[in-house]
This record gives C-alpha cells, structure tokens and sequence, in this order.
C-alpha cells in the first residue's frame, strides 16, 4: 500500500457548500476584534443617538435588547454550524493520517525484511570467504 499523495485541504475546501462557506466567513468575522470594535461603536452610537433629541428607544433600550437577543440567537446557531463542519474536519483529518501511517509502517516493515535478508546474504558471503568480515558486524 502507498502512501495517500492528496492534498486533503485542497479536496475539501471544494466540496464546501454555499451554506458551510457562508458560515465560515461569518464565524472568521464574528471571531475578529474588527467585528468587536465595531459591535462596541455601535452600541456607543446608539446610546448616545438615544440620549440625544432622537430618542427612539429610550433607556432601557428595550428596541436594542431585542435586536441583541436575535443577534445572539443567529451568532449561536452559526458557530455551531461551522463547530460541527471543523469535528467533521477534524475526524477526516484523523482518518487520512490514520492511512498514511499504516502505509508508513508497512513500508518500514517492508525495509527491514528487505534489512534482515541483505544481513543473512552477508552473512552467508562472510561464512563462505567470499566477503571480508567486519569489526563492527556479527
């Protein structure tokens, strides 16, 4: 068996769905400190947007709450999409390092049997007179 020559990432970033591409930008944005800046700015605007003539949701900003709440209603449920696509990730990678180990391993095993028959063939030379012994082998 031989070792797997494919670029796993390569396979899988193009077979990524509209749907897992979308919520790996947003996860990659929301996870950002861009994003957290920008969220803080926000709330200082509103706030004081609100405190100012044009007081469209007075304090205790039950309008911003609510907005609040659905943001983290949708902030949940895209992390969990792109938490369930890097475990699927993840195991595929497992596997594929899974294969190219055993593949490894039968290989080495291959080299030394390849190893062990050399020795007995100089082995069998030395015992012969045909090849000069060796200090540092038996």
């Amino acid at each position: 068996m031989t070792r797997p020559l494919t670029n796993w990432h390569a396979d899988q970033a193009d077979r990524l769905t509209p749907g897992e591409r979308a919520a790996d930008r947003m996860r990659n944005g929301m996870g950002s400190w861009r994003f957290i800046a920008a969220f803080v700015l926000f709330m200082i605007v509103w706030a004081v947007i609100n405190l100012t003539a044009l007081s469209w949701d007075p304090y205790p900003y039950i309008l911003l709450n609510l907005f609040l709440s659905m943001l983290a209603g949708l902030q949940g449920a895209i992390l969990l999409i792109a938490a369930k696509r890097q475990d699927a990730i993840a195991a595929a990678l497992a596997q594929h390092d899974y294969e190219t180990n055993l593949a490894a391993k039968r290989e080495i095993e291959e080299l030394m049997a390849i190893n062990r028959e050399q020795l007995e063939i100089l082995r069998d030379l030395r015992a012969l007179g045909i090849a000069p012994a060796t200090p540092d082998r038996p």
